[in-house]
């Protein structure tokens, strides 16, 4: 097979600049990664640990498969706000089995698990992956429910997790609960609502108001057991499908019930194993420049992910900022879609058009590399129907129907975001490496904006107008702007599913793409609006 040749050259001084402020950002990375790991710190670590318990990464590797990968999602959740990173939860996609599984637990070492409302933000995008993808879904639970000083932000739009358990089901897609500890008011719904259920005994408690509060209802006098304990809902209830004696038995039981789901991939794995990139993965860190107005190839990132570095290029010569090709990644057929030069004008637009057509009639998911400033601006651009012809772009995107993946590698500014299968356009996974900058537009360019705008303003009243407060407010405006368009920053909002090294794009990417496999693959077929010519 030909493969793409490469240009990088590693004793470069740029490219060693490039890498050197790569692993700065992944060192900060790791620190903050680190604090989602901690959970809710030594001293509640401890104390779990005291009461005999695993802590939840504990209970997902001895749930998986061994020697199987854990893709976790969303792990800074929560990041920049005044709650723990990771919202007190982890969620991921691993094997069980051999049946790849959406997997979430609860963190009962950050205020007894209790959902606070980025717990809820990251539960319903687990549950959206798991219903998008097919993916059976394994709740392991130990919660107290909600955060009662965040209620108000939790309990209105919480309903939709019970809604989104029973819709899972309906869709026949499998639904597991393992209770570890406490799953008390709105959260004793989870196990009610499962396909399957596990209990510990003198672990798991389950009910709706704990015995304080049912004193404070009826008066009644009660216990744990007696009320919610696990030998109860065995036994009388008929609440717990399968009764366990220990967290070790109850992960022993789940893993049984998934290896009797019958549940089946909608399409088979590739055969064989995947050829390995041409080129060292190690070379991804010093690709993109630290200064993302420096133009980069994105050819040499696609070289370093693609079965064999091998890429059949659609329309080289014609919207040459848009690199578009047929690649595998792991075996699995993809269509890339890359920025080269970061702005986009009416010849990409066309072609990144025509090229998601393509892919819809060959059912071949789409792999968007973002690195783009945006639509060009212009009077020669307005005049040959830039707006247009970018609304063709975005009209393909939306009404696509094959799965599609989105990696933010450098920027990812204004409507060009959107055209690249931002967020809002529903791609299967999306991923941004430390480089990647999102915002409506650069923070130098947003501040000018603004500046010319009171200037005009300013004018127009008769009023002078201040330089030294203009200088003033448009470093604020800048530095405002820069702290916001950070990965770690739009991570901690869920608005991707993680931040990730580099070097292991290949790896997310074909765990994404085999989880896409679950579900049927199928394109639109002449399902799109209209395009104006």
């Amino acid at each position: 097979m030909p493969s793409l040749p490469s240009a990088l050259d590693p004793a470069a001084p740029e490219y060693r600049q490039a890498t050197a402020a790569m692993r700065a950002k992944l060192a900060e990375l790791d620190g903050e990664h680190a604090k989602a790991l901690a959970g809710g710190g030594e001293k509640y670590t401890e104390r779990h640990r005291r009461r005999g318990k695993l802590l939840p990464r504990e209970r997902i590797e001895l749930l998986l498969d061994e020697d199987t990968p854990f893709l976790e999602l969303s792990p800074l959740a929560a990041w920049g706000s005044d709650y723990p990173v990771g919202a007190s939860m982890v969620t991921g996609i691993g094997t069980v089995e051999g049946v790849e599984c959406l997997i979430t637990a609860n963190d009962p070492t950050v205020r007894g698990g209790a959902s606070n409302p980025w717990t809820l933000k990251k539960a319903l995008r687990a549950n959206e992956i798991a219903y998008t993808n097919r993916l059976p879904c394994i709740s392991l639970v130990e919660s107290g429910g909600a955060d009662l000083p965040s209620q108000k932000e939790i309990f209105i739009p919480g309903g939709a997790i019970f809604r989104d358990i029973t819709r899972l089901s309906a869709a026949g897609i499998p639904t597991v609960a393992v209770v570890f500890g406490n799953s008390t008011a709105g959260g004793a719904y989870i196990p009610g609502m499962s396909d399957h259920t596990v209990m510990i005994r003198e672990r798991s408690k389950v009910f709706l108001g704990g015995p304080p509060l049912v004193k404070m209802a009826t008066g009644e006098e009660s216990d744990d057991e007696s009320l919610g304990g696990a030998e109860m809902h065995a036994r009388t209830s008929g609440l717990a499908d399968h009764f366990a004696v220990d967290e070790h038995d109850a992960i022993r039981q789940a893993r049984r019930i998934v290896a009797r789901l019958n549940h089946r991939k909608a399409h088979p794995d590739p055969a064989g194993l995947a050829e390995p990139p041409k080129y060292d993965e190690e070379e991804l860190l010093g690709i993109v420049p630290e200064d993302l107005k420096t133009p980069f190839d994105p050819r040499e990132v696609i070289a370093r992910i693609v079965d064999g570095s091998d890429f059949d290029e659609f329309k080289p010569l014609y919207g040459t900022s848009l690199v578009t090709g047929w690649a595998r990644l792991h075996g699995y057929p993809v269509g890339i879609l890359a920025n080269a030069q970061g702005v986009l004008f009416s010849a990409e637009s066309q072609k990144a058009a025509q090229f998601i057509q393509l892919a819809n009639q060959r059912d071949i998911p789409l792999l968007f590399l973002h690195n783009t400033t945006g639509y060009m601006v212009g009077r020669e651009y307005e005049q040959g129907g830039i707006i247009k012809h970018g609304a063709m772009m975005i009209n393909a995107v939306s009404n696509s129907k094959v799965p599609h993946l989105s990696v933010l590698i450098g920027a990812s500014y204004g409507a060009g975001h959107y055209g690249m299968c931002g967020r809002a356009y529903d791609p299967r996974f999306l991923f941004a490496w430390p480089s990647a900058k999102s915002a409506v537009m650069g923070p130098q360019q947003l501040a000018g904006v603004l500046s010319i705008v009171a200037r005009a303003s300013a004018q127009a009243k008769g009023q002078p107008y201040d330089d030294d407060a203009d200088a003033g407010l448009r470093a604020m405006v800048e530095q405002q702007i820069e702290a916001e368009s950070l990965p770690m920053f739009l991570s901690g909002r869920l608005y991707d599913d993680g931040v990730i090294d580099p070097r292991d794009t290949r790896t997310v990417l074909g765990l994404c793409l085999s989880a896409i496999h679950t579900a049927p693959v199928e394109g639109a077929r002449g399902g799109f609006g209209i395009f104006r010519m």
